[in-house]
């Protein structure tokens, strides 16, 4: 493949005990873009001009203000609004669309400039740019070594967001019979798993009756957190 490939972080993730290692994966990514923006790179001169015109969407700004490097996120911010104050003056001085119950409905420049502004994040970007390559690598990997894909059978499955993904991907970078074989086997490894933590979930709740206030936990303790993390892809701590 002439695109990077990223054989050590997907290697990695596999070999965590997880109940998705695709999400292991975004989430290393996510936690290291978030180090990034606002480390040694956040002076420099192209990454500035990409925050300015991005900004960060709610979820990480949030993440990027509990980071602690309280300055370098006002700096950046600042340059950031900046720019979006200069572009909304700009834009403010058109003329406003829309009105009348006959006349087509269209976003005003200024409408059109935020909803855009509110869907892009330079964390998001980053995160994004790398993960495609992560999936790329997962089916390079399946196809080229077997140690791989005896890993990956014997992970504990994914989340549904990411087994759908990878679902929908693998016509992309599989043919023939290795195709078959891959959607088989996540299909497999997959659906064990969500039945696994399903009886944990289950277990979890018959605890609460009286008659089981003795029985061992078994595997449920953390049966609810696990479940989140397969049914919505969110960890919870």
């Amino acid at each position: 493949m002439k695109e990077q490939l990223y054989t050590i972080p997907v290697n990695e993730a596999l070999e965590k005990d997880c109940e998705c290692p695709v999400c292991a994966m975004r989430h290393e990514l996510e936690k290291a873009s978030l180090e990034y923006t606002l480390g040694p790179s956040y002076m420099e001169d192209d990454v500035r001009m990409v925050t300015d015109r991005t900004g960060f969407c709610a979820t990480h700004a949030k993440e990027l203000y509990r980071q602690q490097n309280r300055l370098g996120l006002a700096l950046i911010l600042k340059t950031h609004m900046d720019r979006t104050i200069k572009e909304l003056e700009h834009l403010s001085k058109g003329p406003v669309l829309g009105g009348g119950l006959f006349k087509k409905k269209s976003d005003a420049p200024v409408v059109e400039y935020i909803k855009k502004l509110n869907c892009s994040c330079f964390v998001c970007e980053r995160v994004e740019a790398v993960f495609k390559r992560y999936i790329a690598t997962i089916f390079y990997l399946y196809e080229k070594e077997s140690d791989f894909r005896q890993k990956l059978a014997a992970s504990k499955g994914f989340c549904n967001e990411h087994y759908a993904l990878l679902y929908e991907q693998a016509p992309q970078y599989l043919t023939g019979k290795n195709l078959t074989e891959f959607i088989e086997m996540i299909n497999e490894v997959y659906l064990t798993n969500m039945k696994r933590v399903r009886d944990d979930l289950e277990w979890f709740t018959d605890k609460f009756d009286y008659r089981n206030a003795d029985a061992p936990w078994k595997n449920s303790k953390d049966a609810l957190p696990r479940t989140i993390l397969k049914t919505n892809g969110v960890r919870v701590e």
